[in-house]
């Protein structure tokens, strides 16, 4: 495997993330943000931020998928959630966990959140970009 994940001393352990990710790979993939569409265009979830974390998180594991990886390759995840603010977390964490329990993964690469005042369509909540490291 590529990547791996360290907690190191002197830093908290998160549960949803790693702090440190470690590539050993050659090839690198980086993922354009992917946002709560289907194959088709659709939103999905409209109104629903989890619904939409998981239809970007699954994005992220087809984009993967065409690129030879799966989530074990993810170096880091770059989130972007519209009008964020701290209640909201419940519902991220949602999202990754029925993803998570759809495709059988535990998605912890480090990531960074950042809260934005909008996104390129007005139905999207969370767009989620993601960077992987394969041999």
């Amino acid at each position: 495997m590529a990547i791996t994940l360290v907690n190191p001393g002197g830093l908290p352990e998160i549960d949803v993330y790693g702090q440190v990710s470690i590539a050993s790979g050659s090839k690198l993939v980086f993922i354009a943000g992917q946002v709560a569409w289907d194959a088709e265009g659709a939103t999905i979830g409209e109104g629903d931020l989890a619904a939409q974390v998981e239809q970007c998180y699954l994005n992220i594991g087809t984009a993967l998928a065409a690129a030879g990886g799966s989530f074990d390759d993810v170096a880091k995840l770059t989130v972007y959630v519209v009008d964020w603010t701290p209640d909201k977390m419940p519902l991220l964490l949602e999202g990754i966990s029925r993803v998570a329990a759809k495709l059988g993964v535990t998605p912890v690469p480090p990531a960074t959140l950042l809260g934005v005042a909008a996104l390129d369509i007005p139905d999207h909540l969370v767009e989620i970009e993601a960077t992987a490291v394969l041999d």
